[in-house]
């Protein structure tokens, strides 16, 4: 896939971008040209090489098109976390990590599930925490009524009261 400047990308774990343009840089004694990104929730920058994006992860941003499927796995969907810590925590990392969205989604709906039902531990919550993030820079900048779906959805998942 060949991407212009102005597209939104996502380069996991560092989250949505913005294509600001393509630059050459030299390594070793060949010159070789990259993307460059700047990301729009921080100040930081990237360079993902031309010819290979996916090879440092790098993906096309969700669109409008992809919200209806979104919003479908963040209320419907289920993920059977183990409930030994350390393997759960394996698998959380791992999803957080790929920063799938549909994967994200999933995880989201289930520790939402996780957190109105018992509660979340500290770790737990961190996760559900960075899931939902992640999930609100993908969709911030869409503007359709899917889009505010999703981020009203994000934010009362949040701000739920668990029940003990």
């Amino acid at each position: 896939m060949v991407y212009v400047t102005g597209d939104r990308v996502v380069l996991p774990p560092y989250g949505l971008g913005v294509i600001s343009g393509t630059c050459q840089r030299p390594v070793g004694t060949v010159t070789h040209d990259y993307y460059e990104l700047q990301f729009t929730h921080t100040a930081s920058r990237a360079y993902v090489p031309v010819a290979a994006p996916h090879s440092a992860g790098m993906r096309p941003a969700l669109t409008e098109r992809d919200l209806p499927e979104l919003l479908s796995q963040l209320q419907n969907s289920s993920l059977t976390l183990p409930h030994q810590w350390a393997a759960r925590q394996r698998l959380v990392a791992e999803i957080l990590a790929g920063g799938q969205p549909l994967e994200l989604a999933v995880l989201t709906c289930e520790l939402r599930r996780w957190n109105t039902e018992r509660g979340l531990p500290d770790l737990d919550r961190q996760a559900f925490r960075r899931a939902i993030r992640l999930l609100e820079q993908e969709v911030s900048g869409l503007e359709d009524h899917n889009a505010r779906k999703v981020q009203q959805l994000l934010d009362l998942a949040w701000h739920e009261n668990p029940h003990h």
